[in-house]
């Protein structure tokens, strides 16, 4: 299919506020430009061994006002890179700005020295001067890239990554999007930084009032000793996120809603969209009324297609969804913010000027007792202590909390019980009692919905993860913070203030238990690793970079650690990182161990020790694993598997 012309018409009929970004094709990369066609050879990309990406400050538009940004080549999102496995690129990164900059290549595998984190992995770039990254491709998929610099990233700094297989793909397609998912503020990052410090809930205009708590709508409607306890806590069952639709826009492809991008489509063809939440703060609810989704990759990795009507995509995670729209209609893609402040929508349909309605916000969500890390129970009046099954209630003996008001704001705030590891301080306003495994849980607000929703228990991997080896031990490491001062960390320290750095051993093979003693979703990254979430599904474990952990909840992963190097490992919320919740992962030794027989992962990465034993084990001890917890996989290449 050709692109369609823009004409006269078609302009006026997207609405006066969306003429800058279709008016100006300049502003926005052609992948993002509304009308796209999908069609790779329509789309001019960067691509080759030698890519030139300038970083300079930029004037942005959306919803008719200007505002400062950061962009890569002028443009918003940044450009698409588009690669092939096996093929080496060399990253020509001009800083034009005024201060530092850098890229981090999200999910790709490569040395540590280009992996782009200032202070961990290289110095940083320097105002007016350049830097190369070169790493050669060894594996495929979705992927992005972004600052790591400051806030950059908030102001623009992220564009889309495409990594085509070396191989035939075992997804067919006909054509494909790329739907870049952000969040849009005029306010300099630094001011919202100094305002969810100075007020809590600053931009949280749904909080919950007497008035609702007593009235006949459910989602708002509690018991009087639920409202007691709240009030006791000093906590807000509405503060969902921190940053909200008070100040963001949300844009798909750099378009507001009212902008309304548009990818076209031929009925009867299947469609790949490749979405990617390149946002600083917002997890997305994502859903197509009357047209489902088969999720067919998931942070990059191949899973067995898995039909759905709604995901939520965390910050920073990647879906690949088939869709096979076979009407000749239009099709609204619809982006909720979790909090439901707000939505941002596109359109599918076979021509340029068609559009379907659009769907009103739904009722905003609230937070229960399992998001205070209450076992589960959906009420006051008793505990589920037997967990259901999932990894216990937590790690260092946490007590399981009282039956009444008074109880339970005692145990939610008693660090007694809580391992030598965590600091316990002003920096920490809640210990989850009972925490339990929610991998299996539908994703906050999407708990009722009538429709299919898709969990982490539905991404069975394509091809099995290769390393079969039980974990020999087990890192538990305790998200915390204080959400009324807007403090983030790890083990109740930030990064800055003396935080152990985790050690492990090369190819040591490690369960890391995230235990989620707040009341927000974090989204978890470990830089230059893929892991496994562990969810005992008989298919085998999701393989992820990035894990949201729930309210009040744990989510463990086995990891190999066979990159050697510093690695950043952060919650990927941009204001919790820049708060202090980031560590760093150390493996080691540096060195090559040649008599290790070598292996291909599943990214294509050499340097497996197979059976060979794990090494010493260097600092961060965990809890010894209960090895019958493992479940097997088969020995393979990650990126295998036959037609979706």
């Amino acid at each position: 299919m050709m692109n369609t012309p823009l004409k006269r018409r078609t302009l006026l009929g997207a609405g006066v506020a969306g003429l800058a970004g279709l008016g100006l094709p300049g502003l926005l990369p052609a992948w993002a430009r509304t009308g796209s066609s999908g069609l790779t050879p329509a789309h001019p990309t960067l691509t080759g061994e030698d890519i030139h990406l300038h970083v300079a400050d930029s004037h942005f538009t959306v919803g008719g006002r200007k505002g400062h940004a950061v962009t890569i080549n002028g443009v918003l999102p940044a450009p698409l890179i588009r690669l092939r496995e096996g093929q080496n690129v060399r990253l020509h990164v001009h800083n034009m700005l005024a201060e530092d900059t850098s890229i981090h290549w999200h999910g790709l595998i490569l040395p540590f020295h280009m992996d782009g984190v200032p202070g961990i992995s290289f110095p940083g770039i320097p105002p007016k001067s350049a830097f190369v990254y070169e790493f050669p491709v060894v594996q495929n998929g979705t992927y992005w890239y972004h600052s790591h610099s400051g806030l950059q990233e908030q102001q623009g700094h992220y564009g889309p990554l495409v990594i085509d297989p070396r191989d035939a793909d075992p997804v067919q397609y006909d054509r494909e999007h790329v739907i870049v998912l952000s969040d849009w503020t005029f306010l300099h990052p630094h001011r919202i930084m100094e305002k969810v410090k100075q007020q809590g809930g600053y931009f949280n205009q749904q909080k919950q009032t007497v008035l609702g708590a007593l009235g006949n709508d459910p989602a708002e409607r509690m018991t009087p000793m639920e409202r007691l306890a709240w009030g006791r806590m000093r906590m807000d069952p509405a503060d969902i996120s921190d940053v909200t639709g008070s100040t963001y826009t949300y844009l798909i492809n750099g378009h507001g809603p009212q902008e309304n991008w548009t990818g076209l489509f031929k009925p009867g063809e299947r469609v790949r969209l490749r979405f990617i939440n390149a946002s600083a703060m917002t997890i997305f609810n994502v859903r197509i009324p009357g047209l489902p989704m088969t999720i067919v990759q998931a942070d990059g990795q191949n899973v067995r297609p898995v039909e759905t009507d709604e995901f939520q995509i965390s910050v920073a995670e990647t879906y690949d969804a088939i869709i096979t729209p076979t009407e000749a209609q239009a099709y609204t893609l619809v982006a909720e913010s979790i909090d439901r402040s707000g939505l941002t929508r596109a359109t599918l349909a076979p021509r340029l000027g068609m559009e379907a309605a659009v769907p009103p916000l739904r009722p905003r969500p609230t937070l229960s007792m399992r998001d205070m890390g209450m076992g589960g129970m959906g009420g006051m009046g008793g505990m589920d202590h037997g967990a259901g099954g999932h990894e216990g209630h937590g790690s260092g003996g946490h007590g399981s909390g009282g039956h009444g008001s008074g109880g339970m704001d005692h145990s939610m705030r008693d660090t007694s019980a809580l391992p030598e590891t965590v600091k316990a301080g002003p920096g920490m306003d809640m210990v989850s009692p009972m925490p339990v495994d929610r991998t299996a849980d539908r994703p906050l607000g999407l708990e009722n919905e009538p429709h299919r929703v898709l969990t982490y228990h539905h991404l069975t991997p394509l091809t099995p993860f290769p390393d079969t080896r039980e974990p020999a031990r087990r890192i538990d490491i305790h998200l915390t913070g204080n959400m009324e001062r807007f403090m983030w960390s790890f083990d109740g320290q930030k990064l800055n203030e003396g935080l152990e750095p985790i050690r492990l051993a090369r190819n040591e093979r490690v369960r890391v238990r995230l235990i989620n003693n707040s009341m927000m979703n974090h989204p978890i990254h470990l830089h230059g690793h893929f892991f496994e979430v562990v969810t005992g599904m008989p298919g085998g474990n999701p393989v992820k970079h990035t894990v949201n952990v729930m309210p009040g909840g744990i989510a463990s992963f086995d990891l190999t650690a066979d990159a050697p190097g510093d690695w950043a490992f952060h919650c990927h919320l941009l204001y919790h990182m820049h708060a202090g919740m980031m560590n760093v992962v150390k493996v080691r030794p540096m060195d090559d161990v040649a008599a290790a027989p070598v292996q291909a992962d599943h990214q294509g990465r050499e340097g497996h020790q197979g059976h060979q034993g794990h090494g010493g084990h260097q600092g961060h001890e965990g809890h010894r694993m209960d090895h019958g917890q493992h479940h097997g996989h088969d020995q393979g290449h990650h990126k295998g598997g036959g037609e979706h």
